[in-house]
């Protein structure tokens, strides 16, 4: 087998997943391309046997990567390249640093993700929409949602439309609204020309706005592009979001749905999933699904991932008809 040294990327990456275990890698493989999905699948069958150096080597190497990247994500390149000379020494620090920005470079408007969104809010919301929707798609979703719960009512459908649909945008075109920004702000400037946008970025920013604000843009769009309206509300709340739901909620979900759904969705749910359901159940009922689905053996992927989406209507449906409460941002907690 080649020194940890001569693999390739995707023989690390290969690596990696075995070190991690099978459950792991399956939420890996969630984020991932088919192709990608495919290229890794083959690199681990051809890894008949891992030397525990390279195993070491690469999960080292992984994890010192991870810690870089948080610090570039909490204060950029520079205050991570001071950590890591302070953690690492500065050669092994700018070898990090050098490996981990040649993949996975600092996003546009990085200055952005450090300031008040009210003061980001005060530059762009006399913008064009598009323009608008270029800065959101690279904020954090939760200063993302706060402007967009702020623009005038009559804008907010059209900004999420064209964060929804954007693909990609020219390198020239974020440069230039980024150097704009950026001068209006004095902050510094670190840029990059990874694509934004996208109905996950759109999810994202109206899962943390308040309930009105996400009613008005979804009620719009359905009249606009029902499709695209539909498609984002598939995605709004997934089985796993079903620990942010109160006892109350849970209680009425459970009721609702039939038992062989929540006993497939439960085959492959996390245990704070599990461990919420089961404390919302009465004693002998979760003694019984659990039993129930013990006996059940495996199950196909399609068949829970099918079982939790109609979970997810239910929820939506119960939601709607006000019989349930999905925390959202700007959203008031009553107790």
């Amino acid at each position: 087998m080649a020194k940890a040294h001569e693999l390739t990327g995707k023989q690390k990456a290969a690596i990696l997943l075995i070190s991690l275990g099978p459950e792991a890698s399956a939420q890996v493989f969630k984020h991932l391309r088919d192709e990608e999905i495919e290229q890794l699948t083959l690199e681990i069958a051809n890894l008949n046997k891992v030397e525990k150096s390279d195993k070491e080597k690469v999960m080292h190497e992984f994890h010192q990567m991870a810690v870089a990247q948080e610090y570039i994500s909490q204060g950029g390149i520079d205050y991570a390249k001071d950590i890591l000379e302070k953690a690492l020494g500065q050669q092994k620090a700018i070898s990090v640093i050098n490996r981990l920005t040649a993949t996975l470079q600092v996003r546009p408007f990085d200055f952005a993700r450090k300031t008040d969104p009210n003061q980001i809010l005060n530059f762009i919301q006399n913008e064009h929409s598009q323009t608008i929707a270029l800065v959101l798609s690279y904020l954090q979703s939760e200063q993302s949602s706060m402007i967009l719960s702020s623009l005038p009512q009559e804008k907010q459908a059209d900004v999420a439309r064209r964060i929804a649909l954007m693909d990609g945008t020219s390198p020239d075109v974020i440069n230039q609204v980024e150097r704009v920004l950026e001068q209006k702000l004095s902050s510094t400037l670190q840029q990059d020309y990874t694509a934004a946008g996208g109905i996950e970025t759109i999810v994202q920013i109206l899962n943390g706005v308040d309930r009105g604000t996400e009613r008005t843009i979804l009620d719009t769009l359905e009249i606009d592009n029902p499709e695209l309206a539909e498609e984002i509300k598939k995605r709004m709340f997934v089985f796993e979001d079903i620990v942010n739901l109160d006892n109350r909620s849970i209680q009425r979900v459970i009721k609702d749905i039939e038992n062989q759904d929540l006993q497939y969705a439960l085959k492959v749910a996390s245990e704070d999933v599990r461990e919420v359901i089961f404390r919302n159940m009465s004693k002998r009922m979760a003694e019984i699904f659990k039993e129930e689905m013990e006996y059940m053996g495996p199950v196909r992927l399609r068949d829970v991932e099918e079982a939790q989406t109609r979970i997810v209507a239910t929820i939506r449906r119960l939601e709607e008809a006000g019989e349930v409460i999905i925390a959202r941002g700007g959203d008031e907690i009553v107790v």
